[in-house]
């Protein structure tokens, strides 16, 4: 769709005999093209306040809700088009790759944390993240404390930091379990939400875990888009965690297909569970619950272990789909004012005060401290798994899954396993199976 509509653009533009360039000469312009509709008033006192600083005007247009790939095929083609765009990773960048400059000499990428999470082809960088996320198991150290108190736990280790597989944290689980009247939940998970549409911590946060290692292991360049095909190697590693959820929940298998994320944040908020596996914006549902028992310093990550060899050094899930990319056809001058924007933002005192409290991102850049970060405490566990040399923290592959339908198929076989209603067979087939059929899908639309 993205390249007809390209197409037909790109027509409407020769017809009309305009040349499609900007910032001709040593004049440089600087054109922003907004994904976010909710903080374009942000951005507005952003570049009027670069403005009072720089003397240096920014256009910013902020795209309408789930137009921006619509939009900027409009736009690129117009004889201003943006200088500044925003790619959602590797299949944006597959999609988008002719028009993005290479940006490996910037001082924005220069100062990434993580130049691994950067979009990159050829030994070259063209997609550069500005705000990152993070997702694993959330836990209450209050209960867990309480539980490592206990004179007859069945575990050696005195810590939840201890955990550090997929075998101690099935152990602990599990004995917590055995223990949960002491301990005054009725679960040790959160509730694992299938109801459709609310089961994406499954089918596409869980997912990452175990195609982070087949991508991996099989050398798969995820910056040419989608893989064809799958095989799911390590579905029986994401089993396992799965199943260790569904049989120390809060909630009966058979009532997860009408269970909901906000059920599931609740539960955990209330300390009917000590943990739950969502991301850092969860601080937000947790925070709001009425009769909400969990304190901030008590909220805590775990990675998602699930049994792979070596996952001692394994962190929590840190990624993004939202790069920043620059447009290779415009003139230095403008691709050097535009890079000059986003450097100032996410490194002058002024761009950063607007990143932290009023767009409120994580952000992975060297520029900002660890108590620069939003102010909410999984924000700033975010940041302590961005800065902890000791592990590695598993990137966002989820980016390359084929469809949402895919994703549907996937989440519909593990309502139906959970349920008794097939086994983890029929699990895994559908998975390999819808992946190459929508994966067809794509490349032909």
């Amino acid at each position: 769709m993205r390249k007809r509509l390209l197409a037909l653009a790109l027509a409407a533009t020769m017809a009309l005999g305009t040349v499609a360039c900007t910032g001709g000469g040593d004049t440089p312009s600087v054109y922003f093209l907004n994904f976010k509709p909710e903080v374009a008033e942000v951005y507005n006192q952003i570049v009027a306040a670069y403005k009072e600083e720089k003397n240096i005007d920014v256009k910013v247009v902020t795209a309408a809700s789930g137009t921006y790939e619509q939009t900027l095929t409009s736009e690129i083609a117009k004889s201003e088009p943006p200088t500044i765009f925003q790619i959602n990773g590797p299949v944006g960048y597959a999609n988008w790759k002719d028009y993005v400059a290479d940006v490996s000499d910037s001082e924005l990428y220069k100062h990434m944390i993580d130049k691994s999470q950067a979009i990159t082809d050829g030994g070259k960088t063209y997609g550069i993240p500005y705000v990152v996320e993070g997702f694993g198991i959330i836990y209450n150290e209050a209960i867990m404390k309480k539980y490592f108190g206990l004179a007859n736990k069945a575990v050696s280790i005195s810590a939840t930091t201890e955990i550090k597989d997929f075998a101690t944290l099935k152990q602990v689980a599990e004995d917590m379990t055995k223990h949960k009247a002491e301990l005054g939940i009725k679960g040790v998970f959160s509730n694992t939400s299938l109801k459709p549409g609310e089961d994406w911590r499954w089918q596409t946060h869980l997912a990452d875990v175990p195609f982070y290692y087949e991508f991996t292991e099989d050398k798969i360049d995820l910056n040419k888009g989608t893989p064809a095909q799958v095989t799911f190697k390590y579905g029986p590693q994401y089993q396992s965690l799965f199943d260790l959820y569904l049989n120390n929940s809060t909630t009966e298998k058979g009532q997860l297909g009408s269970k909901t994320v906000d059920e599931a944040m609740a539960e955990f908020a209330l300390g009917q569970s000590a943990m739950v596996q969502n991301g850092n914006w969860g601080w937000g549902q947790i925070a709001i619950v009425q009769g909400n028992t969990v304190k901030a310093e008590d909220v805590h990550f775990l990675p998602l272990y699930t049994g792979v060899t070596g996952e001692d050094k394994q962190g929590i899930c840190i990624g993004t789909e939202n790069y920043f990319a620059i447009n290779n056809d415009i003139s230095d001058a403008s691709k050097k004012a535009s890079l000059d924007f986003l450097y100032w933002l996410f490194s002058s005192e002024t761009g950063k005060k607007y990143v932290t409290e009023q767009l409120r991102f994580i952000t992975p850049f060297d520029t900002f401290t660890a108590k620069e970060v939003p102010n909410d405490p999984l924000a700033t566990e975010v940041r302590t798994w961005m800065d902890n040399k000791e592990v590695k923290n598993l990137p966002w592959v989820f980016t390359v899954f084929p469809s949402q339908q895919f994703k549907d198929d996937f989440g519909g076989a593990l309502l139906q396993y959970a349920q008794g209603k097939t086994d983890w067979a029929k699990v895994s087939s559908t998975v390999v199976d819808s992946w190459k059929t929508q994966a067809a899908a794509a490349e032909g639309s």
